[in-house]
């Protein structure tokens, strides 16, 4: 392997420095991990970063190689060497991806016991113009608004809407569930898009961000039929987690999550059935609305189980979302909201520990700040009772909808998701009559038990996991949060997540499920919340 070196005037190379990095680049396109390993610095110091996130630590950069399925291939076009000290030396490289363009890995390399490793390391790659994890589709835009305008701000708990232009100059992510003129749904199904026909109409959930004034950027993607919460695509991948490197997204509206954190979009456009908008908007540090179920029209979107199916929307800040709401939500969605609040310690118990000290610390800070004056510990119920009769009210409609089409086609689904399907197939008239019996029942005790109150919970049970964690751990983490999120799915309420918490550096969101049609009020409080928790 053989490239220019260039050092400064005078200086000589390093003893042994460049036949270690031949190694390493060798290894790197051979994807030989236990190579790649050895000629990183041991410990919990050294770096590794790129435009998705830094890593600390030699076994979390470990773990996202494991993960990352091997670097593309590229060429090394030069290589500069600047010596710092006897044993330590900057290596910066000039790279010719075979895909095209150029980039550039900047490496300090330090000698350890007389080998060669790096300690600290950056990559960058030519960005490409559409990443086809997040986006289906795109345009510049791909459907623009017909009215112009600016988003006015007033005070933390009200926004201006105008007659037209409200959000002049934003730019949407529409969840591919959503009919937009001139393009067919996909659902996150190829076979599905394959025979699906174009929209001749826009969904009123796109017309009412248009008609104020923001431009739709493209349609984003979804997990298969949008049954799950994970945010990943056998067919697509795996769309990037903005806040957690190597993080899973979130799902189902996972592509419009990660368009919004990355900044490719500043409102995400998604459907929330069990946590689908919340999700994704607590693992990658968003603010995310699940509206009052029936507040937004769901004509011209793909369902999943209409009983829970809503509307909602992701966004990077409290004042978008609260315009976006504002020119969407039907009457009567603007009922005032009493600040009395409810938390359960049943429920709570399905957080893991880390996200469980987070929201106490949350609670301890609110209470500080003066804005919890009034909250009850309260009890709920048997929560595995309840999130069993959501789940079977949820697969029976999920079947109903999409299990002709599922027979049909063989083989279309990923293995977890038709997996998901084929258990929904076996839910009985009786059983679901049953369920639907349980679900009139819970809604009424799970009110009673609320009293107009606004539950406060965690948005999810963790933090993103690693998109290398087993299938065990994926499926605890699952469980626990949907034991969360179901809640808002039974009662039909509106549930905010507002980016308030961390752990570990990386987001959790603080969960506001107030009564029905308290949305635009719900944004406002979670606002004055978010300032006195993170300013």
């Amino acid at each position: 392997m053989s490239f220019p070196v260039d050092l400064p005037v005078g200086a000589s190379e390093p003893a042994g420095l460049l036949d270690a990095f031949r190694d390493y680049e060798r290894a790197l396109m051979a994807n030989d991990l236990a190579s790649l390993d050895r000629l990183f610095a041991p410990g919990p110091d050294t770096l590794r970063g790129d435009a998705g996130g830094m890593l600390r630590g030699h076994d979390a950069i470990s773990a996202f190689r494991q993960g990352r399925g091997g670097a593309p291939a590229r060429e090394i076009v030069r290589v500069e060497v600047r010596p710092i000290a006897a044993d330590a030396a900057l290596v910066i490289a000039t790279t010719a991806p075979h895909t095209g363009g150029r980039g550039q890995q900047t490496q300090l390399w330090r000698r350890i016991d007389g080998a060669w490793a790096v300690e600290a390391a950056h990559v960058s790659l030519p960005a490409p113009a559409v990443n086809s994890t997040i986006w289906r589709v795109v345009g510049t835009p791909l459907v623009a608004s017909a009215v112009t305008g600016h988003v006015e701000k007033t005070t933390a708990t009200g926004w201006q809407f105008g007659d037209g232009g409200a959000l002049g100059g934003q730019t949407v992510a529409v969840k591919d569930l959503f009919d937009v003129a001139g393009f067919a749904v996909g659902g996150g199904v190829p076979a599905f898009l394959a025979e699906a026909s174009p929209a001749t109409t826009n969904a009123p959930a796109v017309q009412a961000l248009l008609d104020a004034g923001a431009d739709v950027a493209g349609i984003a993607r979804t997990d298969e039929f949008a049954y799950s919460i994970a945010g990943k695509n056998p067919h697509y991948g795996t769309p990037p987690n903005g806040a957690v490197v190597g993080g899973i997204p979130g799902g189902s509206s996972s592509g419009p999550a990660s368009a919004v954190a990355l900044g490719q979009a500043s409102i995400g456009l998604g459907t929330d059935t069990g946590g689908s908008v919340r999700v994704p908007a607590s693992y990658q540090g968003l603010w995310g609305l699940r509206t009052t179920h029936g507040a937004v029209p769901v004509a011209g979107l793909l369902p999943l189980a209409p009983s829970f199916d809503t509307v909602g929307w992701l966004t990077r800040s409290a004042g978008v979302l609260g315009v976006a709401a504002g020119v969407s939500l039907t009457a009567p969605a603007l009922r005032p909201l009493r600040e009395r609040y409810a938390v359960d310690p049943a429920l709570l118990a399905h957080a893991q520990p880390g996200v469980h000290r987070a929201f106490d610390r949350a609670l301890a800070g609110l209470g500080d700040a003066g804005l919890l004056d009034d909250v009850l510990a309260v009890e709920l119920g048997d929560i595995d009772a309840l999130f069993e009769t959501f789940r079977t009210v949820q697969a029976a409609e999920a079947w109903a909808v999409h299990g002709d089409w599922i027979r049909k086609h063989p083989g279309a689904l990923g293995d977890d998701i038709a997996a998901r399907f084929a258990w929904a197939s076996t839910i009985t008239e009786e059983a679901e009559a049953e369920a639907r019996v349980a679900l009139a029942a819970a809604r009424i005790s799970l009110e009673a038990a609320l009293d107009g109150r606004i539950l406060l919970l965690p948005s999810a049970s963790s933090i993103a996991p690693q998109a290398t964690a087993d299938a065990a751990t994926i499926e605890l983490t699952r469980a626990g949060t949907l034991r969360l999120t179901c809640i808002a799915g039974l009662t039909g309420r509106p549930g905010l997540s507002v980016p308030a918490l961390t752990v570990d550096g990386a987001p959790v969101g603080l969960c506001l499920v107030g009564p029905r049609h308290s949305d635009l009020p719900l944004i406002g409080i979670g606002e004055r919340m978010h300032a006195a928790l993170v300013g």
